[in-house]
């Protein structure tokens, strides 16, 4: 039996399969600019070569076909039937408080996230569009629901409400939500493996950077906050996303520009962060330019910086100083090693030490990393994140009726004894080419 799972944008379409028996991938894949003149598959099956081709996909019905029919392909297909698919796992970003946890898809479920559409009208339409044409595709295939937003439910009101009028959350659902729920949910429960804790023993404090970043506190095992708001606008500067800001700039714009509220929407999400001050989203194009010279490139890596370390130590304020760990994950936090190290100088305070060497050579995203001191006395991990994997699990657990909220439930990479086979794999390559990464590894206590 293989549980899909789907992660259906705006013109895209990632999907991966899982073959649950063995825990390993089968294979990984994403449809592009769905809804265009055409679009393109690449598609990758494990021990096997890459396929890559265009098409035509006007919309996600049409992708998610062509996915079903690679995964049936006889050259690089993994699955004979598709009675071998035992459930679906779909991400979704929005549940509001619709949605506390994962659930099963019916069609009630559609119609309530049709609902929250006005909470995320970029991805949201995309979401239920894939869910659509995943559920007429595999009408006899269970399908669920996995939901950034569900992780951050157990924010206290004092971290979810904002300082405006009530009525604002109670006639229009304005509070914080926060997402990245499903990397953030990861993160913590392998930190917790890492230490040799429990998860309600544990208090972390979670750096999800990519292209869009985000930070959870998280104390005795759950969400007490989280940087990003209402909506991934807030928080963190980001590649094309401003971040936290003066509220007062929006009207003060407008009324010199004579923008409208959607222009001044597309500018904070799509024109802003680091692209806003040098041009560039990609961190490794921003730290290249920085090293020739670039002045607007470095002021930006130092913008990412100091809003993160403002974050972290905040955090840890709320945690009341009791700080397990400082975990970076996602491209970037896995990756890139002069946003870690300006993230953590000046750190020392609160008693997180980077190691300099070991945040050099940390540059693999096939293991999991400890990069502080010796001496520091709070640790410093790198942690690959599977947002994959907990949907998979979550999708498995729906299908089977042992699902839980995540309190209560037990994922399999919470044992000590958990392995993803695919990095371990890839793993032994990374070792090859850099020996040096052996030193930093961290096995669970």
């Amino acid at each position: 039996m293989v549980i899909l799972t789907l992660n259906c944008g705006s013109s895209s379409a990632k999907y991966q399969v899982y073959d649950w028996e063995n825990k390993d991938i089968l294979a990984v894949g994403v449809v592009e600019r769905i809804g265009l003149e055409y679009s393109t598959i690449e598609h990758k099956a494990t021990g096997k070569e890459e396929y890559k081709t265009k098409f035509s996909s006007p919309t996600h019905k049409e992708a998610i076909e062509l996915i079903i029919k690679m995964l049936l392909d006889n050259e690089y297909g993994v699955i004979k039937s598709l009675s071998e698919i035992g459930a679906v796992g779909h991400r979704v970003l929005h549940g509001g408080e619709l949605f506390k946890k994962s659930a099963l898809v019916t069609d009630e479920v559609v119609e309530q996230l049709k609902k929250v559409i006005p909470l995320g009208p970029l991805h949201m339409p995309a979401n239920i569009m894939g869910i659509e044409a995943a559920r007429k595709a595999m009408p006899n295939v269970p399908q669920a629901i996995v939901l950034d937003t569900a992780w951050h439910q157990t924010m206290p009101p004092e971290a979810f409400m904002y300082a405006v009028p009530y009525e604002w959350y109670t006639n229009n659902n304005v509070r914080r939500y926060g997402f990245h729920g499903t990397s953030h949910l990861y993160c913590a429960k392998r930190t917790a493996v890492l230490l040799g804790k429990k998860n309600e023993d544990t208090n972390v404090i979670i750096c999800h950077i990519g292209n869009g970043a985000s930070v959870c506190a998280v104390k005795n095992g759950i969400c007490i906050d989280t940087s990003m708001g209402l909506t991934p606008l807030e928080g963190l500067v980001m590649g094309t996303r401003s971040g936290d800001l003066d509220p007062a700039i929006l009207p003060y714009m407008m009324q010199n520009t004579g923008m409208s509220a959607q222009e001044m929407d597309t500018t904070l999400n799509k024109k802003s962060g680091l692209v806003g001050i040098c041009g560039m989203s990609d961190r490794r194009d921003v730290l290249n330019a920085a090293n020739k010279g670039n002045e607007k490139a470095q002021l930006a890596i130092n913008l990412e910086c100091h809003r993160l370390k403002k974050y972290i130590a905040g955090y840890a304020a709320l945690l009341g100083g009791r700080v397990d760990a400082i975990v970076f994950t996602a491209g970037v936090g896995e990756m890139g090693g002069h946003i870690r190290k300006g993230a953590c100088v000046g750190l020392e305070i609160i008693g997180a030490k980077l190691d300099q060497h070991k945040n050099d050579i940390c540059h693999c995203r096939n293991a999991e990393f400890e990069i502080s001191t010796d001496d520091s006395q709070i640790k410093i991990f790198v942690i690959p994140t599977d947002e994959e994997l907990v949907i998979t699990e979550d999708a498995f657990a729906l299908m089977n009726g042992t699902y839980d909220v995540h309190t209560n439930f037990h994922y399999t990479f919470e044992k000590k004894e958990y392995v993803n086979k695919g990095r371990a794999r890839d793993l032994v390559k990374n070792l090859q080419k850099n020996p040096e990464l052996k030193e930093i590894i961290v096995l669970p206590k």
